[in-house]
């Protein structure tokens, strides 16, 4: 099928466009992503978000729009938009590695303690589930890296690129 008569299916809501391009395309984007996100969670969530934005956006196409062109467009912003997520969740944890260090130091270490506790667990909370999970195995039981990697049999490297603040220091 070709890419004019794609995009005319797919702004009259055929599925079965959507599929097509999918398939055209979905090895090339994993390559293109897996190269700048490194972990294949991230890269399979980016990918999908790409074809829903199609999808969402597919009326604003053009019957002359280059697919691979669009498409890889709206891959590379998503790409950067991931790093600033990633550059907000450092950010995130390191506000709360100085939050716990103002607090024990506090003159009531024990309310300081529940309340920090509290804050703590409501952080936690907002994390993906994949990070809280290594967030508890390294910090509530105190697994190294390698454990955990171990434990959820991923590589070391995924475990310190889905948390790097927290496995610092």
């Amino acid at each position: 099928m070709t890419d004019h008569k794609l995009i005319q299916n797919l702004k009259a809501g055929d599925k079965h466009a959507l599929n097509e391009l999918y398939f055209r395309y979905s090895k090339r984007l994993y390559s293109f992503t897996f190269n700048y996100l490194k972990t294949e969670p991230d890269t399979l969530d980016l990918i999908q978000d790409v074809f829903i934005k199609l999808w969402i956006n597919r009326q604003t196409l053009k019957h002359d729009s280059q697919l691979d062109s669009y498409i890889f467009t709206i891959t590379r912003n998503e790409i950067i938009s991931t790093f600033r997520k990633k550059i907000t969740e450092k950010a995130y944890y390191d506000h709360l590695k100085n939050t716990v260090v103002k607090n024990t130091i506090a003159t009531e270490p024990q309310v300081d303690y529940d309340l920090l506790s509290e804050e703590v667990g409501k952080l936690i909370g907002n994390l993906p589930s994949n990070r809280q999970h290594i967030y508890r195995l390294s910090k509530e039981q105190g697994y190294s890296n390698k454990q955990i990697a171990q434990e959820l049999q991923i590589s070391v490297k995924t475990v310190e690129d889905q948390s790097p603040s927290l496995y610092s220091g």
